[in-house]
C-alpha cells in the first residue's frame, strides 16, 4: 500500500472506530432503559410458562423468511447471470452470521462478496441489487405502516417520522423508476459527451449498467412481487414468539410491533442488533398494553431464542463458503476501506460483458 491510499485509510478508519463507539454506546442506553425498574420473579414466572411448541414454529417462520429472500435476490441476480439458490441463501446466512459478531451490518458487503465470488457478477452490480432489495422492502414497511396506522393509533412521533419515511421510499423510487426508464433509453457511455461528465459516467458505469439490466428483466418484477411475503412470514414468526410467552396480542398490533423494530434497527449499529432490538421490541408492546417487566422479559427470550438458530446457520453457511471466522473479519475490513472493488475482482471488465449481452462464465 502506497502512503497515499495508507493516508486515506486512516480517517476512513477513524471514522469507521467511531460510529462503532457510538452504536456500543446506544446499544448500552438501550439495555439499561430496557432492564430499568422490571421485577425479576414476574420474568422468571413467564419463563417457567413458555410453551415450546409456539417457540419452534416462530423458528421455523423466521428462517424460512430468509430463504424467501434468498429466492427474491437469486430473481434479481438472475439479470445478469444463473444464480442457484443455494448460493444466494448461504450468502444471506453467512451475512446474517457476520451481523450477529461484527458493527454496522457489515454483513452485507460480505454477502455481496460472497454471490461475486461464487458467480463471476461483478461485485457493483450485485451490490446495486442489494440496494434494490433495501428500496423494495422500503416500499413494503411503507405500506404496511400506512396500512397498520388506519387500524393501530400510533404515537405521535413514530406517526411523522413514518410519514417522512415514506416521503424519501416514495422520491427514491420515482428517482430509480426514472434512471431505469432513463438508462435504457440513453447509452450508459454516450458517444460524444462532455469530458467531465464522461468521466462520471466511466466510474458509475457498473451501477448504471446494473440498473438498466434490472429495469428490462422479468427477475426484478418477480423480486417485488414476492417482497410482501418476507414481512409476513416475520410478523406470524413474531406473533408466534407471543403466543409460546404468553402475551395474547392480535396480529395487526403484532404487526405494528414488528415495523417499530424493523423501524428502529434499520440503521447501523450493535452487533445483532443488541440493545436497540430490545428497546424498540419493549417500546411497541408497551404501547398495546403489555406490561413492561413483561415487555422486557419477552425482547430478550425471544431475541436469544431466535438468534441462536441464526448463528448455527449462520457457522455453517460461512463454513460452507469456504471462509474461516479470521478470515471473514479481515475480509469485511477489506469491504470497508474499499466497499465497491474488493481485491481481485474487475466489475469494469464484467459490466462491459453484461452490456454487451454476454453472461459471463
Amino acid at each position: 500500500m502506497n502512503s497515499t491510499s495508507s493516508t486515506t485509510a486512516r480517517p476512513a478508519a477513524r471514522s469507521n472506530s467511531r460510529l462503532r463507539w457510538l452504536a456500543y454506546l446506544l446499544a448500552l442506553a438501550g439495555l439499561l432503559w430496557v432492564l430499568h425498574d422490571i421485577h425479576p420473579e414476574k420474568v422468571l414466572h413467564d419463563l417457567r410458562g413458555i410453551r415450546w411448541g409456539w417457540v419452534v414454529l416462530g423458528i421455523v417462520l423466521d428462517l424460512l423468511s430468509y430463504v424467501v429472500q434468498g429466492v427474491r435476490w437469486r430473481l434479481l441476480l438472475s439479470s445478469f447471470a444463473r444464480v442457484r439458490i443455494v448460493q444466494t441463501v448461504r450468502a444471506i446466512y453467512a451475512g446474517l452470521f457476520a451481523n450477529e459478531i461484527l458493527p454496522l451490518r457489515s454483513g452485507e458487503l460480505l454477502r455481496a462478496f460472497l454471490v461475486s465470488r461464487d458467480t463471476r457478477i461483478g461485485f457493483t452490480q450485485v451490490l446495486t441489487t442489494i440496494g434494490v432489495e433495501r428500496l423494495m422492502d422500503g416500499i413494503v414497511l411503507a405500506t404496511a405502516l400506512g396500512a397498520v396506522s388506519v387500524f393501530v393509533t400510533l404515537p405521535g412521533e413514530l406517526a411523522r417520522a413514518a410519514k417522512i419515511f415514506g416521503a424519501v421510499i416514495l422520491t427514491l423510487s420515482l428517482l430509480f423508476v426514472a434512471g431505469m426508464i432513463y438508462l435504457n433509453r440513453v447509452p450508459v457511455l454516450p458517444a460524444g459527451a462532455h469530458p467531465l461528465r464522461h468521466r462520471i459516467r466511466k466510474k458509475l458505469a457498473p451501477f448504471l449498467d446494473g440498473v438498466r439490466l434490472l429495469g428490462v428483466s422479468t427477475g426484478f418484477y418477480a423480486a417485488a412481487g414476492i417482497s410482501p411475503l418476507i414481512p409476513i412470514l416475520q410478523i406470524l414468526a413474531l406473533w408466534s414468539m407471543n403466543r409460546a410467552y404468553g402475551i395474547d396480542l392480535a396480529i395487526l398490533p403484532v404487526a405494528a410491533v414488528l415495523l417499530i423494530i424493523n423501524f428502529g434497527v434499520a440503521l447501523p449499529n450493535a452487533p445483532a442488533n443488541v440493545g436497540s432490538y430490545q428497546f424498540f421490541c419493549v417500546l411497541g408492546l408497551t404501547l398495546f398494553g403489555v406490561e413492561k417487566t413483561r415487555a422486557a422479559g419477552f425482547s430478550i427470550v425471544a431475541y436469544l431464542l431466535m438468534t441462536i438458530p441464526f448463528l448455527f446457520c449462520g457457522f455453517f453457511a460461512l463454513a460452507r463458503s469456504g471462509l474461516s471466522v479470521a478470515e471473514m473479519r479481515a475480509k469485511t475490513g477489506e469491504l470497508f476501506r474499499t466497499p465497491t472493488a474488493p481485491p481481485g475482482d474487475d466489475p469494469g471488465g464484467h459490466a462491459a460483458g453484461f452490456a454487451s449481452g454476454r453472461t459471463p462464465p
